[in-house]
């Protein structure tokens, strides 16, 4: 009971504390290379001098919302600089699951559109002052975990892709020795968005194409387990997903161990 009480007072702590009066936000306007105008937000600590690592976050299909912000604070306040981007245009947003689902199958079925929108998001982070353009990397929730594990997939010049509770499969197939970034995987034992035979196929594409990565089951973790909101989600839609703390601040400290790696 005691170890349980710590975890969820250590995660109440992630969400709880507001970062540093040094990290700054910003909205951000850039354009993919069809003009669509994309909305992002860049989030860096202002207090540290010369040139960090850069990170892409990639929003969950509810579209860039205030939860994909918060993570780029978060990862701010670690010393980074973090671009939330904009993957739908205009910066939309969803309010219910069909919609949700719409803007997400539009930009899945379409990898032209998907990637030409995510390098428009790289090039502006790697033009910022205070990011080293030669250290990036690239995170994504739900929907966005696929985005990066598909951008990876083509070879994107990253230093690795981390994907929170995100689908594996379902684009392309990673080529032998054609993954330029590491990849990480971090996924919920029991979501039941992602099963055992995708998580094998994925296993074996990634051997097979010679891929370092690194993927990790939590127990009992549900899909959207690093999202705070996804319990409303689930009451008002009837959705099997689950905010899960302990999973929560595991793959977080995963994430930092990860970039720690990745960055020397």
């Amino acid at each position: 009971m005691r170890q349980l009480f710590t975890l969820l007072v250590v995660a109440g702590l992630l969400w709880a504390v507001p970062a540093g009066a040094s990290v700054q936000g910003r909205d951000v306007a850039y354009r993919a290379a069809d003009g669509t105008v994309l909305k992002g937000y860049l989030a860096t600590d202002a207090s540290l001098a010369g040139q960090r690592p850069g990170v892409l976050v990639v929003h969950e299909w509810w579209g860039h919302n205030a939860y994909a912000r918060k993570r780029a604070e978060m990862l701010a306040g670690l010393g980074y600089t973090a671009l939330a981007v904009d993957m739908y245009g205009g910066g939309q947003q969803a309010a219910h699951p069909e919609d949700a689902g719409k803007f997400a199958g539009a930009v899945r079925k379409n990898l032209p559109l998907m990637k030409e929108r995510f390098l428009a998001a790289l090039e502006l982070l790697r033009q910022q002052p205070t990011v080293d353009p030669t250290r990036v990397a690239a995170i994504g929730y739900c929907f966005g975990g696929s985005v990066v594990l598909e951008m990876a997939r083509a070879g994107t010049d990253l230093r690795g892709v981390a994907s929170f509770h995100g689908s594996l499969g379902g684009g392309s197939t990673a080529q032998s020795h054609a993954v330029k970034a590491r990849v990480l995987v971090l996924n919920g034992a029991a979501d039941t968005f992602v099963t055992a035979e995708q998580i094998e196929a994925f296993k074996k594409e990634m051997e097979a194409a010679g891929v370092n990565y690194r993927l990790v089951n939590y127990p009992g973790a549900l899909h959207s387990f690093t999202n705070p909101d996804a319990d409303e989600y689930a009451k008002k839609f009837n959705m099997p997903i689950a905010y899960n703390a302990a999973a929560d601040q595991a793959s977080w400290s995963e994430l930092q161990a990860f970039f720690t790696e990745i960055f020397r």
